[in-house]
């Protein structure tokens, strides 16, 4: 039932097609055949088996391909997940060896960051697989994070255009196909955060694990992590991130636990906003974390939780500062348009 959509749509696309004198037929997942691991729901493809699509491209006919669904390793219909028919499309065009997947979407491309919130965000001609990952896994809405870990995987340059518009868009390449890089790319945000404090935790070899250790068997992700310790050295309070939608869920696997834990005190904050800048120019550059909080840092904005990669800076701050840092730092980094 959930996998019907995509086959009732394609099924008509290709009708359509025929209407116009096109020769085109319609495969559901489980036709190409699209094959997958047995997790319903979300889950992942193993292969692809494209013989006979290469064969029928080769004779000119159109493929109308059902996304966001394969077929299991018992022959039953699995559906991907979030995002899955951007990951369909990607897939099968490595499989097929293609010079580009084109991904017709509801905006004209990957900008420096929300045009909602930032009048001045410019569209990006060219943005790298490592840059376009960080800006979905960080909040940005263009792509999920599984299409483009198979682009970047796979080597596919993906095309991410309008559905409403026949301009260009943003292009997602390797590294390499960009000779110049900025030193930050674009500013991403994300509301989907809830911040946990443990406070006068034992300062102790093992604490860490018996906090996190119950949170992952219960399938709660943790982000952001930062330790302070107290006065005396003898504990210490343990301040982490996870989905707004675990608060709850987190709150009662620590409160289960808290004779064991020995904590004092539990601090649940739902009202928080991640804020990342990103760029694969940081590898090369020094000073982007300086500049990120001293922009911040100069608007009156207090950091409560920082986290790094090799290309990415992201801050946790109040939820209600979250356009004034988003565009603070569009100016900082000089992203702002002309005009």
């Amino acid at each position: 039932v959930v996998s019907s959509g995509e086959q009732v749509t394609c099924g008509l696309l290709a009708l359509a097609l025929q209407d116009l004198g096109i020769d085109a037929r319609s495969w559901l997942g489980w036709q190409v055949p699209l094959r997958t691991d047995g997790v319903h729901g979300k889950a992942r493809i193993e292969a692809i088996e494209v013989a006979e699509i290469r064969r029928r491209l080769a004779q000119g006919q159109v493929a109308v391909v059902a996304g966001f669904q394969g077929i299991g390793p018992r022959g039953r219909i699995t559906t991907l997940g979030r995002g899955g028919s951007d990951t369909s499309a990607v897939a099968l065009a490595a499989a097929l060896e293609a010079d580009r997947c084109d991904i017709f979407t509801d905006v004209d491309g990957v900008y420096t960051s929300d045009p909602r919130i930032v009048a001045k965000a410019r569209k990006l001609a060219r943005i790298t697989y490592e840059e376009m990952l960080e800006m979905a896994s960080q909040g940005a809405k263009v792509l999920e994070t599984r299409s483009v870990e198979v682009a970047m995987n796979h080597q596919v340059r993906v095309h991410v255009r309008s559905s409403f518009a026949d301009t260009p868009g943003t292009l997602l390449v390797d590294e390499s196909e960009i000779v110049e890089h900025q030193v930050v790319s674009g500013i991403a945000y994300s509301r989907n955060e809830a911040k946990i404090t443990v406070q006068k935790v034992a300062d102790r070899p093992g604490v860490a694990a018996a906090i996190f250790g119950p949170l992952a068997d219960n399938a709660i992700n943790v982000d952001m992590i930062v330790q302070s310790a107290s006065d005396d050295g003898s504990t210490a309070d343990l301040t982490f991130t996870v989905a707004r939608a675990d608060l709850e869920r987190a709150v009662a696997v620590l409160e289960a636990s808290r004779q064991l834990l020995g904590y004092a005190a539990l601090l649940p904050d739902p009202n928080v906003v991640k804020i990342s800048v990103i760029g694969v120019g940081m590898r090369s550059h020094a000073g982007v974390a300086k500049q990120m909080f001293q922009a911040l840092a100069d608007k009156g904005i207090n950091i409560q939780v920082i986290s790094t990669s090799e290309i990415k800076v992201s801050v946790l701050i109040a939820a209600d500062y979250t356009e004034l840092a988003v565009r603070a730092l569009h100016t900082a980094y000089g992203l702002d348009a002309a005009g």
